[in-house]
């Protein structure tokens, strides 16, 4: 409020006070001695008069808004009570220039402009807003808003958990072959998928720092220790919700899991552990799975976790599944893809497969052109539909195999897409032309479990690169302070839905 538009007059004009008649008159018309008025507006709502009455009106306007609410209680000193005969006279003279009251007019009641929507107008704004302007977090913020709102919101949301962004631990860059780097351990960090996306980390839990990640899945994250121990202990494992910021370190199987541990422990080979289910996102309620191979065949543990509470249980042998070669061709680490677990074994055709459900090993063959060949091939999901497929960079070209059957399939795949590589490489600084030396330095490390339609691709010496499927380009992934990404990239997915919309999103729309 702007204290310049208050006047000094200690009386108050007829075009302040538009309801009262004017009081200026001669000594003629009555006994009272009256100062005559000069009228110097129009109310601000008076309309079809002259055009310097309406300029008054736009100078005085904010001092009639101040001053229409005042009465004499606030100290406003008001002309004197005409008599009755010059009451009849003015009328006389007032009746002409006079400006009606205007009627009232009624103020909506605050927040009808926003109920008197329907419920499916209301989901169809927002739905559109969250394709244009609104983040993820904006919905959230609109769903926390009112009941209403929370039944309109949580229609709104994506069902897919939402991606927000990648965990990895830094690394030193590398240097080209044949010159390996030395080996160091730095903490892991989370690059944010995008500006909206949180700054997670893993500064809540200080022990992090003596362990690595392995796993990712349903907004978890499971680490081992970074200590090497012999192969036949099974680790402690330590689980992070970087999220809600809880975490759970889970103690080793006791031996008397197994009832006859003592006939295969000497032979045992752990090989990895990983994330199995989450009963709830709300909840640090969880299941985690130890492998390892006791006498040539696989054999699981199984840790159940509620509220802080470990319980493991050991899975008989899978005699099924014979493993004829040493266990240390595994790769420690699985991949979550369709619906099942994998466990990469180098330079094979096959891969190790452990199906959640029930809790069965099985092998998968891969295309015979990468197994008999001995590329190097990765296993994922095709970003757009989620099937199972095969991923190789081989020779320069670009492979992707799709899970299904054709008539020109191969073990159960068939190709899909197919892409020389070899004018994308060019735009590499420094990466050698020749084919043998790329081959040594260029390797495919992962495709991005994020559904992002990208490959990471590893270039000994040149940097870690992503390769977008759909358009061909292809990026070098930042790097910080002299680190680069390391192998692998995690893609971390929030655990959906929230607690507060997971019944939410079974009523019904008002």
């Amino acid at each position: 409020m702007n204290n310049k538009h208050w006047g000094s007059k200690s009386s108050c004009d007829d075009d302040v006070f538009p309801g009262r008649e004017k009081c200026g008159k001669t000594r003629g018309q009555s006994g009272n001695t009256m100062p005559k008025i000069k009228p110097k507006g129009v109310p601000f709502y008076s309309q079809g008069h002259e055009s310097g009455k309406m300029e008054g009106l736009r100078t005085g306007a904010s001092v009639l808004l101040l001053l229409l609410p005042c009465t004499r209680s606030q100290g406003l000193s008001l002309p004197p009570e005409p008599s009755s005969n010059s009451r009849i006279a003015r009328k006389s003279m007032t009746r002409s220039t006079s400006v009606p009251t205007p009627p009232p007019v009624e103020e909506p009641q605050s927040g009808a402009a926003i109920d008197v929507l329907p419920g499916d107008d209301l989901r169809d704004i927002l739905r559109r807003l969250s394709l244009r302007r609104l983040s993820l977090a904006d919905l959230l913020r609109a769903a926390l808003a009112c009941h209403r709102w929370l039944r309109v919101a949580a229609r709104c949301l994506p069902r897919a958990p939402p991606l927000l962004g990648h965990f990895f631990h830094p690394v030193n860059i590398s240097s080209p072959p044949p010159i390996k780097p030395k080996p160091a351990h730095y903490d892991a960090v989370f690059a944010p998928l995008d500006a909206s996306s949180p700054r997670l980390s893993l500064d809540f839990a200080p022990e992090a720092s003596r362990f690595e990640l392995h796993d990712c899945h349903q907004g978890l994250l499971l680490l081992e220790p970074t200590v090497s121990l012999p192969r036949m202990i099974l680790p402690r494992l330590l689980v992070l919700d970087s999220a809600t910021q809880r975490r759970a370190l889970l103690p080793p199987p006791p031996r008397d899991t197994v009832p006859d541990d003592h006939r295969w422990r000497g032979s045992r080979y752990y090989v990895g552990s990983a994330l199995l289910s989450r009963a709830h996102p709300s909840k640090l309620c969880f299941e985690a799975v130890c492998f390892a191979i006791d006498g040539g065949h696989p054999r699981a543990w199984v840790a159940s976790v509620d509220n802080g509470e470990c319980r493991w249980r050991a899975l008989p042998r899978d005699e099924e599944v014979v493993v004829d070669f040493h266990p240390w061709w595994f790769e420690r680490r699985c991949v979550h893809a369709a619906g099942k677990m994998y466990w990469h074994i180098c330079s094979s055709g096959r891969v190790l497969v452990l199906d959640p459900a029930t809790l069965h090993f099985s092998y998968l063959l891969a295309p015979s052109v990468l197994g008999d060949d001995f590329f190097k091939y990765r296993v994922g999901e095709t970003p757009a539909d989620g099937r199972l497929c095969m991923v190789t960079v081989e020779e320069q070209v670009m492979q992707l195999w799709v899970r299904g059957k054709t008539r020109c399939s191969d073990n159960g795949w068939y190709l899909e897409k197919e892409m020389n590589l070899h004018k994308v490489y060019d735009t590499v600084p420094g990466l050698p032309r020749d084919v043998i030396s790329r081959v040594k330095s260029i390797y495919l490390s992962d495709i991005d479990a994020g559904h992002t339609g990208r490959l990471f691709i590893q270039m000994l010496g040149y940097g870690h690169h992503s390769f977008d499927l759909n358009t061909g380009e292809l990026k070098r992934l930042p790097t910080n302070g002299g680190k680069e990404y390391g192998h692998p990239v995690y893609a971390y997915f929030l655990a959906w839905p929230p607690a507060f919309l997971a019944q939410e999103q079974q009523l019904p729309v008002d």
